[in-house]
């Protein structure tokens, strides 16, 4: 399994699996339990390596962000998302000092560190972004975490 076939879902919590094209829209796993949906074609549907982080500078895939994490966690799961702001903010900073203040908000962090939590407990290890020209696109990746 690779990061590029997880996929965020708004409305939905947790992440799923890409698992095949349907007539309405897209049949999903999810990595929490396994069972399977179809999610209409209208639903936002957004793949983790289309996500990315604002910094000062430019923005990181969040795919960085979570390879961050893993290598300052030593592989264990991060913080929980239902500490308290000021605990999230600081773990956060440790991890990526540069992120934007101002335009990342506490509830991007709560799903950066929900969806790596998920994704520890699936069993990932590397948060490695397609290398190949037709895995992804640079014309604009989602500003943040969703």
């Amino acid at each position: 399994m690779e990061l590029r076939e997880i996929l965020a879902i708004s409305g939905y919590p947790g992440l799923y699996k890409y698992v095949a094209q349907s007539t309405r829209g897209v049949i999903v796993e999810s990595l929490a339990d396994g069972k399977r949906m179809n999610v209409a074609a209208h639903a936002k549907v957004s793949a983790l390596t289309e996500i990315s982080i604002f910094t000062e500078g430019e923005d990181i895939p969040l795919a960085d962000v979570f390879t961050r994490i893993y290598e300052h966690t030593q592989g264990k799961e991060a913080v929980s998302p239902k500490e308290s702001p000021e605990k999230l903010k600081a773990f956060f900073a440790e991890v990526l000092p540069e992120y934007d203040r101002d335009r990342v908000h506490v509830s991007d962090m709560k799903k950066c560190f929900a969806w790596f939590n998920i994704l520890i407990a699936a069993g990932f290890t590397k948060f490695e972004l397609p290398n190949d020209e037709e895995g992804t696109s640079e014309a604009e990746p989602s500003a943040e975490a969703e």
